[in-house]
């Protein structure tokens, strides 16, 4: 992936003792003039550089998503 990462926020993830989650924007993802995206990063351990699972999610899906969440963590 390439582009400019900007970080939103960093959460403490709570099933791991050193875990978080990013969320970040980044833009031209996959290269010059590629749209750019929201990013959700979840590391398991913190200082390992790259998360363990990360998601990309285009502007024009993220309401859709949060709306997903919403209903999930109802769910819960």
């Amino acid at each position: 992936m390439s582009g400019t990462v900007t970080t939103i926020e960093e959460i403490t993830l709570s099933s791991a003792k050193d875990g978080k989650i990013t969320v970040a924007t980044v833009e031209e993802p996959y290269g010059k003039n590629s749209e750019s995206i929201a990013s959700i990063g979840i590391s398991l351990q913190g200082g390992t550089g790259e998360p363990d699972w990360k998601v990309h999610i285009p502007k024009a899906n993220i309401d859709a998503v949060i709306a997903a969440l919403q209903e999930a963590k109802k769910r819960l």
